[in-house]
């Protein structure tokens, strides 16, 4: 598995399970947003109380998904931070690992829960106050291909090929008007259907 942003590898049932959660996904989402912060800092964010944000980031913890953080003004509180930019995971190659493959589908199905309704939110909440220029970069591009599972991890392969430099460049030298941009890609292969006939596959681009 290419790994060009540099994510944190999940091959561990018992992690993936562990983080298949919305509370310890909002988390990791802050932590990689805002940077190293306590859990009364994430409470209002993650929609939880700071005691049970504080056993999310200790479960996390132990799974090594967060760590402890610098200390700021007040050492005694805790602040936690991220061990790596992102993470990702894979359902396994091995058609018998069935733990491995039931552990994947779950974090999956939880993360496009979590993530099905941010394009809406962002329409009403955070479109309207964009300047033009960055209104008119943004948009849904919706492209139909027909691909082998092979060719289908290389387009993967090579759209995080191209987002490498962006993601893992130092912040210093992110241009002075840059902003944080959320990409979402989902990759949807269909279910597999007879073809008869001589009819060809319609094929193109909505967007």
């Amino acid at each position: 598995m290419s790994n060009p942003l540099g994510d944190l590898e999940l091959t561990d049932p018992a992690a993936m399970r562990a983080l298949a959660h919305p509370v310890r996904l909002a988390i990791l989402d802050r932590l990689r947003r805002d940077g190293p912060s306590t859990a009364t800092e994430l409470a209002p964010h993650v929609g939880a109380t700071p005691s049970v944000t504080s056993w999310h980031l200790r479960h996390l913890a132990g799974f090594g998904l967060v760590r402890d953080g610098e200390p700021a003004g007040d050492r005694r509180q805790r602040r936690w931070e991220v061990v790596a930019r992102g993470f990702r995971f894979e359902t396994p190659a091995d058609e018998t690992d069935h733990e491995g493959a039931a552990a994947a589908r779950v974090l999956s199905q939880t993360m496009f829960e979590r993530y099905a309704d941010l394009p809406g939110r962002w329409w009403t909440d955070t479109e309207p106050h964009l300047e033009f220029r960055w209104r008119r970069q943004a948009g849904v591009s919706n492209t139909r291909v027909v691909v082998s599972d092979d060719e289908l991890a290389e387009i993967n392969d090579q759209i995080e090929q191209l987002l490498a430099p962006f993601v893992t460049r130092d912040p210093g030298e992110r241009p002075a008007d840059s902003r944080g941009v959320r990409l979402l890609r989902y990759v949807l292969p269909e279910a597999e259907i007879e073809v008869t006939g001589t009819e060809a596959e319609p094929d193109g681009r909505d967007g």
